[in-house]
């Protein structure tokens, strides 16, 4: 994974100035925004900039050093501050539309491994609607407009919760059915049944009467 560090007022890192960058290696593969990378800032007493990032799933770290080019003139820093005030609402709506693909793209891998995993559990219906939703969302994400990613997402995490509902209907329905196989079972005679029985007197010697 490519950690890069950017100083400036902007959501959008391109719009920033880039200070570095380091790698962050020796992760699995995972989809994107999956990932806890744990990322920290520590100026020392020098002025230098160290900059560590940790994987919370591996712990894996790495870290880098900024030793120069970090302090801005106050001028550059006055005319960052402006920039990023007269860009918000630009920046806002980039930023929401990256995160809704981060969303659409863990969802289809979710939803995709779950179906793997569970094969039996979901109705061949709700396998067909899940799967259709997911192709649109698919082809949206590689298209470019953010509008009809937004309007799939919606789709996918509605035909996507059908799946919960088929595997939590199918459990409840086989808990009852074994609750109805132990309640048809034989079972023991209550306290308040009255049984009938014979005592037989072991001990009494054959043909003597009592």
């Amino acid at each position: 994974m490519q950690i890069q560090v950017y100083q400036g007022e902007r959501e959008i890192a391109a719009y920033n100035k880039k200070l570095g960058m380091f790698e962050l290696t020796g992760l699995p593969p995972a989809p994107r925004g999956l990932p806890q990378i744990e990322v920290t800032f520590d100026i020392d007493a020098n002025g230098i900039m160290h900059v560590g990032a940790k994987d919370l799933g591996t712990g894996r770290e790495q870290r880098m050093t900024v030793t120069g080019g970090s302090a801005l003139p106050k001028e550059d820093i006055g005319r960052m501050m402006r920039d990023a005030e007269q860009h918000a609402e630009e920046d806002r709506r980039r930023r929401e539309a990256a995160e809704t693909r981060n969303q659409a793209e863990q969802l289809v891998y979710t939803t995709e491994k779950l179906l793997r995993e569970n094969p039996d559990k979901v109705p061949e219906d709700v396998k067909s609607d899940v799967d259709r939703a997911m192709t649109e969302l698919k082809d949206a994400l590689k298209g470019t407009d953010d509008a009809a990613v937004r309007t799939a997402l919606e789709h996918a995490n509605t035909a996507a919760q059908q799946i919960g509902t088929a595997m939590y209907a199918q459990a409840a329905q086989s808990q009852a059915q074994g609750g109805q196989a132990t309640e048809g079972g034989p079972s023991a005679p209550r306290d308040d049944e009255v049984v009938d029985a014979e005592i037989v007197d072991e001990d009494r010697p054959k043909g003597t009467a009592p």
